[in-house]
Formats: C-alpha cells, sequence, structure tokens
C-alpha cells in the first residue's frame, strides 16, 4: 500500500512540475519585442480612420499593415527588437512622411505621429 501511495505521489508531482513548467515564460523572449503605436493626423491635426498604416521589415522587406481606429490610432506589436523598420500612412490619396526604427534605439515602445500633409506622387 505504501508502494502505491508514493507512486501516486511521485506521479501527480511530476504532472504538476510539467504544468508550472509549460506556463513560464520564456525568459529574455519579453525583452526581445517591440511596439510602435500612435495617431494618423490630417493637417489640422484631426485624427484620421481608417487610414492604411504600413510598416516595413527592412531586413526581409515584408510589409505589414493596419487600419487605423476611428480615434485615428494604431499599434504594431511584437516586433524584432533587432531588426530596422520603416512606417508611414496613406488615405484617399494622401500620405505621411516615413518615419525610421532603428535597431540600434533599445527603445521597447515607440510613440509615432503620422501626419497625412502631402498628395501621394504617382510612380
Amino acid at each position: 500500500m505504501n508502494l502505491r501511495r508514493t507512486l501516486v505521489l511521485v506521479t501527480v508531482a511530476v504532472l504538476a512540475a510539467t504544468v508550472l513548467f509549460a506556463q513560464e515564460k520564456p525568459k529574455g523572449k519579453e525583452n526581445e519585442l517591440r511596439t510602435v503605436r500612435g495617431t494618423v493626423v490630417d493637417k489640422e491635426e484631426a485624427p484620421v480612420e481608417t487610414a492604411v498604416v504600413y510598416l516595413k521589415n527592412l531586413r526581409t522587406q515584408d510589409i505589414i499593415t493596419h487600419l487605423s481606429d476611428s480615434d485615428g490610432t494604431f499599434r504594431f506589436s511584437g516586433l524584432d527588437l533587432n531588426v530596422d523598420y520603416e512606417i508611414h500612412a496613406e488615405r484617399e490619396g494622401w500620405t505621411s512622411g516615413t518615419r525610421s526604427i532603428s535597431n540600434f534605439d533599445t527603445r521597447k515602445e515607440f510613440v509615432l505621429t503620422l501626419k497625412l500633409d502631402h498628395k501621394k506622387s504617382a510612380k
């Protein structure tokens, strides 16, 4: 009977340790990520809804997009801290200037205002 009880206790302890270990976040991973957020505004500084915000990974050349919310806000999270990015916004033929986010800048969060202040040039 003692052997059975010991085996049950060991099994429960191993299962509990497995569950606890699986729930732990890998240390250091969250320190390797950054967030870029901000607001898209027009020439008069009013928030712009449904502007397309383009974020370009300069290492892979991949571009991800988000639409600005009703209050002009946007957010990109989970970005690699060791990559350079470029970001700009567009809506109805208007575009903002392109902003750079350097991997040498160690901030984990960037807060930007993207102003739609010039007409998009035809390419």
